[in-house]
């Protein structure tokens, strides 16, 4: 294990930049895994990361040595930094001190969606992406566009709040939504309060793709326009709308629940 002691070094300064650089990140098509849950995830579901990286108190904890030791079997570079220069690296509030860098995954467009998908325009909100990401993960979604101005799918905060999710999804950024839209050999769905329909009207027995836009400015108009169906989600309370996340999930499940009663 290479151990780093000097914030001079190097390839501290490439990890410093990684960490708290967005523009670096998408640069070097790299990203960073912080924290335990992640990085054991990425080694059950995805393989070997580029590097490991870990504090020396991480060394003293059970399920970061593990993975340490893991990455050593598998002949992967382990870099130890003194926990001053972890905690530099790491967003993680009282974490174990354990990280992985990435090749950030670039799965190619399929030529016709097929399949259920989620599409994102212009979602800003780090938590609210995770969020959504995870829903569609359980709910056994496999296939997110992202528009241009979507918030980028491996920042740490979309990590974090995707606890994984990540790693079972073909997540396409800068995808031309509307090209994918006419492109759609399935229905595509986009909620509305104002809508008739209900999602409990439409047979999501099958697959859909959901089509979710800005927390403020919803779905732009060009994109609105190519849904099959506009859906509302009953509520009974007196709240004009639902978070865009808490929305996904509810669409999601109610599609899961449908699947299920089919079969």
């Amino acid at each position: 294990m290479k151990e780093i002691s000097s914030r001079d070094n190097p390839l501290y300064k490439e990890l410093k930049q990684l960490a708290t650089s967005s523009q670096a990140r998408r640069k070097t098509q790299r990203s960073l895994l912080d924290g335990v849950h992640l990085c054991q995830t990425w080694l059950q579901q995805a393989g070997d990361p580029l590097m490991c990286v870990a504090s020396q108190s991480a060394c003293s904890n059970a399920e970061a040595a593990a993975i340490i030791a893991q990455c050593e079997t598998r002949r992967i570079s382990c870099i130890l930094l003194p926990d001053a220069l972890y905690h530099a690296l790491s967003q993680v509030e009282q974490g174990v001190g354990i990280l992985f860098v990435i090749a950030t995954p670039q799965p190619a467009a399929p030529a016709k969606l097929s399949q259920s998908a989620v599409l994102l325009d212009r979602l800003q909100d780090p938590g609210n992406f995770g969020s959504i990401l995870r829903s569609a993960a359980a709910a056994g979604i496999r296939q997110v566009f992202c528009s241009p101005g979507t918030v980028f799918a491996w920042s740490p905060k979309v990590l974090r709040a995707g606890m994984g999710a990540h790693f079972l999804l073909e997540i396409v950024e800068n995808a031309d939504l509307a090209a994918v839209l006419r492109e759609a050999a399935v229905p595509v769905l986009a909620t509305s309060s104002h809508a008739r329909q209900t999602i409990y009207d439409v047979d999501l027995a099958r697959p859909v793709a959901w089509l979710f836009g800005h927390e403020g400015q919803g779905v732009a108009e060009d994109l609105l326009a190519h849904a099959t169906h506009q859906v509302a989600i009953p509520h009974l309370g007196a709240v004009e709308s639902l978070n865009v996340a808490a929305s996904a999930a509810v669409c999601f499940f109610e599609q899961v629940r449908q699947t299920l009663r089919s079969t």
